[in-house]
């Protein structure tokens, strides 16, 4: 009875056309950040924010990213590991070369070097798209890696072919390097999440959001009504290795600290992301979050059910948690293809309604 637009008047074009039309919405957005930045540092551990909550907002992140190409403006992409990996190697390459800049810049400007990467091989989709643009982001994938395997002056000629980052701190703070704690690591993480979801949000539903979507409907279509394809698609391709980027780089330099390509950003990473926008929910920001939030805490939630609690083997858990993921995706592939960002609405239109039936 509480969750209704009764009595919510709006009283400009703005407060129409807000993200949280109903206020009840709005509280709650308001109440999650309250706790995010307020309360959750306080009582963070290493083993939540290494196991949870940091791997939950990079891939967010990520996700996020990923469904503004193929959720918004409809390009398939397989390329999300090796545009991940030119965000931590450039910001490997940053962080060594000029170690007076903030690591914030370094970590900005890591993503604006994937952007051009990511506009250069997104120029094939101006002839091809569908299963063959999926292949041609699949080749970039193995492209890349293979690139920062073989040449050393991307890893500082190291003899182990790692890159490790150094530590770097903001306000006094470490939030690179083995003396961070986790309230820094899940900090840095948040801001720049939210940052850019509100970013994300605000871009898809603008006149550049529109033109994507018209592109992803029907290219045809919306070049005859004046949408260049040029600048759409390209648009969408800088944007979302932008994101992609930034995701790399806070993977590598906060998250993992050490990474090696062909380890840390293989195929599989391009898949698990490609995972996340599928179940969350395509051309869905909250979809990209719940679709995180759900393959982060799934092999979590394995572990520590089968394997503590009935003491199967880990390799059988990680088994199952493929066959789940599998299972999953074919469910909402069938049943419900907007994922559960549309299951999300549906319950909120219920609750609108509730208790009368129409």
């Amino acid at each position: 009875m509480f969750y209704r637009e009764a009595g919510d008047f709006k009283t400009s074009y703005r407060d129409d056309g807000q993200t949280f039309p109903i206020r009840l919405d709005r509280w709650g957005y308001y109440a999650i950040l309250a706790v995010a930045f307020l309360v959750v540092p306080f009582v963070i551990d290493s083993y939540w924010a290494n196991a949870v909550l940091v791997p939950f907002l990079i891939y967010a992140i990520a996700a996020i990213g990923l469904n503004i190409l193929t959720g918004y403006a409809g390009q398939v992409s397989l390329g999300t590991g090796g545009f991940m990996a030119v965000g931590a190697y450039a910001v490997y390459k940053l962080m060594t070369s000029f170690p007076g800049v903030p690591i914030v810049v370094h970590i900005v400007l890591a993503g604006a070097i994937t952007a051009v990467v990511g506009v250069l091989f997104g120029l094939p989709s101006l002839r091809i798209k569908g299963f063959y643009l999926a292949v041609a982001t699949l080749a970039a994938q193995f492209f890349l890696v293979w690139l920062f395997n073989k040449v050393p002056w991307f890893y500082n000629y190291s003899a182990s072919g790692q890159i490790n980052a150094p530590e770097r701190t903001i306000l006094g703070w470490a939030v690179t390097g083995p003396a961070t704690t986790a309230s820094a690591k899940y900090l840095i993480c948040l801001v720049f999440a939210v940052v850019l979801a509100w970013v994300a949000r605000n871009l898809t539903r603008g006149s550049v959001g529109r033109k994507w979507m018209a592109i992803r409907d029907m290219d045809i279509a919306a070049e005859i009504i004046g949408v260049n394809p040029l600048t759409a698609k390209l648009s969408a391709f800088a944007v979302s290795s932008f994101f992609v980027g930034i995701a790399g780089a806070l993977l590598f330099s906060v998250y993992l600290g050490a990474a090696e390509a062909s380890e840390a950003f293989g195929i599989n990473k391009s898949f698990l992301v490609l995972f996340m926008i599928i179940i969350g929910g395509l051309g869905s920001i909250f979809g990209s979050f719940a679709g995180a939030a759900f393959l982060v805490l799934l092999p979590v939630l394995l572990k520590n059910v089968l394997v503590a609690q009935f003491g199967w083997p880990t390799d059988l858990a990680a088994h199952i948690e493929l066959m789940i993921v599998g299972a999953l995706i074919v469910f909402f592939l069938i049943v419900e293809p907007h994922g559960l960002a549309r299951l999300w609405a549906l319950t909120k239109e219920k609750l609108r309604l509730w208790p009368f039936p129409h």
